[in-house]
């Protein structure tokens, strides 16, 4: 009896391990450098140093001959552009405003950057530091500095949409227009998480989950985000799953989802009272369309947009139309 039960204990003991093992190999995917995804760096891509990190910043042609000391003291007679900031969302990167930057760019001085645990700035340097809207607003706000930046219109999508709203909260003299595009802010049900943010916030998971990553799974979480599945290709995951792989990023993605700003922080939104383009699709099954109501009701001088057939990332699924309504805002608010 006792070896049948000896002999029981040790074949579980071993479909256990199977169990564990065979994912690992299937779909093991190790961290890559910077260096290994070069291809994700843009033309105008640059590094710089924020925060002991190397952020990834990309400025538009347009920025060029105005945001350097040299050229200021050379443009006393060149009307400087308005600029504008574009600031993704989780597991996203400054790729996502690619659409926006290609139209945006004849008008405006347009920067973008990798936020900290994403794209190719990765988590930050010190692992101590939480992954809070303040200190993102704080990261952004160096980012800024850095390149000579005093005041600019500021757009954020999810993630990006609620750091928006907190620089602009905490750093109101540099904020001086504000756009929101499906941002985080309100209480939400969300009728589909992408499954990869599921498996991110159970820590027992975080020792598999930083050596493996189905592109199965990055694949239905962009799915999950898009109303029209035909406009996500290959390429688009591609992006999403390579950028998923940059040296620290997998933890630090747990750690941003495992971290919870106060509840007193939405109540900043009430104060806010800088001209607002509040803009959401109307098929975002992860925070619904009822919270663009929510925020334009609390911010006063806000406009609200809602795309009927776009999802949690309308900026990335119909850029031409999203933009369209962020010109005209501009426009009626100058």
């Amino acid at each position: 009896m006792k070896k049948r039960l000896a002999k029981i204990v040790l074949l579980t003991a071993v479909g256990t391990s199977l169990l564990l093992i065979v994912p690992v190999i299937i779909y093991w995917a190790p961290d890559r450098s910077v260096a290994e995804l070069k291809q994700w760096q843009l033309p105008n891509s640059e590094f710089i140093t924020v925060q002991g990190m190397q952020a990834h910043v990309v400025r538009a042609n347009k920025c060029a001959s105005y945001h350097d000391s040299a050229s200021k003291s050379n443009a006393v007679n060149t009307e400087q552009p308005k600029t504008i900031v574009l600031l993704h969302g989780t597991s996203a990167s400054l790729h996502t405003w690619q659409g926006w930057t290609k139209e945006l760019n004849d008008d405006y001085c347009v920067v973008s950057m990798d936020l900290p645990g994403f794209g190719l700035t990765g988590p930050y340097t010190d692992s101590s530091t939480r992954y809070t809207s303040a200190n993102y607003a704080s990261f952004v706000i160096e980012v800024l500095d850095k390149l000579n930046l005093d005041s600019v219109i500021l757009a954020g999508n999810s993630l990006g949409g609620k750091i928006a709203w907190r620089t602009a909260a905490l750093y109101p003299e540099r904020i001086d227009k504000l756009i929101l595009v499906d941002a985080v802010g309100y209480p939400a049900t969300p009728k589909s998480i992408p499954l990869g943010f599921k498996l991110a916030t159970y820590p027992a998971l975080r020792p598999i989950l930083g050596r493996i990553l189905p592109r199965s799974v990055v694949k239905k979480s962009i799915l999950s985000v898009y109303a029209d599945d035909s406009k996500v290709d290959d390429a688009l995951i591609d992006r999403y799953y390579d950028l998923s792989l940059r040296t620290g990023n997998r933890g630090a993605l747990s750690a941003r989802l495992n971290d919870f700003d106060n509840i007193e922080d939405r109540e900043q939104i009430k104060q806010l009272a800088l001209p607002t383009l509040i803009m959401w699709g109307a098929k975002d099954e992860l925070i619904p369309v009822e919270n663009a109501e929510f925020f334009h009701r609390d911010i006063a001088n806000s406009q609200l947009q809602i795309f009927d057939n776009l999802g949690h990332v309308p900026h990335e699924e119909d850029s031409l139309a999203t933009v369209a309504v962020v010109q005209q805002f501009l426009i009626d608010t100058k």
